[in-house]
């Protein structure tokens, strides 16, 4: 699960990348002298946070790789808020009731030669996606924490391993293992009085 959550934390940090690429205004001015002049607004003006959130992105795949139990629960969390502020900037596009003003005085045009304004929703689509897979990721690797690691009981003390193998092996049948336990204890594992099962 954590290296699906990886995976699509990288996607998504590589998709808000290019979304930041993409244009998603375009205002055209005519100042009366040339001809009209069209000026595209990339993401990355539009939305300043959308490259520290891929950064954020890609980090947080990175530390996925070194955290587990309670810290790994803080990281996910900390990726469904990111994720979150990832679908607040693609839906602010469609939301947001007049893109022009705003859009003209981020590339620092004159708001009197403002002619007309265009939303392109491809970067917000990506942007959207991004934030979809980001926070699929969080809830992975959310899950991932509440499971204990596998690969645990291969550090655990040799008691622990004997308690557990106890614990597993049914009365009826012993297992091999339990019977190696039993002898390197210096029990009779064939006795069933000596607890050797």
């Amino acid at each position: 699960m954590i290296r699906v959550g990886q995976v699509l934390l990288v996607l998504a940090a590589v998709g808000l990348w290019v979304a930041s690429r993409m244009t998603w205004v375009q205002v055209t001015t005519f100042d009366g002298l040339t001809h009209p002049k069209t000026t595209p607004v990339d993401g990355v003006t539009w939305s300043t946070a959308l490259v520290p959130l891929a950064l954020l992105s890609l980090a947080a795949a990175v530390a996925a790789l070194a955290v587990r139990g309670w810290a790994l629960r803080l990281l996910a969390l900390l990726v469904a808020l990111a994720g979150a502020g990832m679908a607040y900037l693609g839906i602010s596009l469609w939301v947001v009731p007049d893109v022009a003003v705003r859009a003209v005085h981020l590339v620092e045009l004159s708001v009197i030669d403002l002619v007309d304004s265009q939303r392109l929703y491809g970067g917000a689509v990506v942007t959207v996606a991004s934030a979809v897979g980001a926070l699929v990721a969080a809830v992975l690797l959310m899950r991932a924490a509440a499971k204990p690691a596998s690969g645990a009981a291969k550090y655990a003390a040799p008691a622990a391993r004997r308690a557990a193998a106890r614990r597993d092996s049914s009365d009826s049948a012993m297992s091999e293992r339990t019977m190696w336990d039993a002898l390197d204890e210096g029990r009779d594992p064939t006795d069933p009085d000596s607890m050797g099962r």
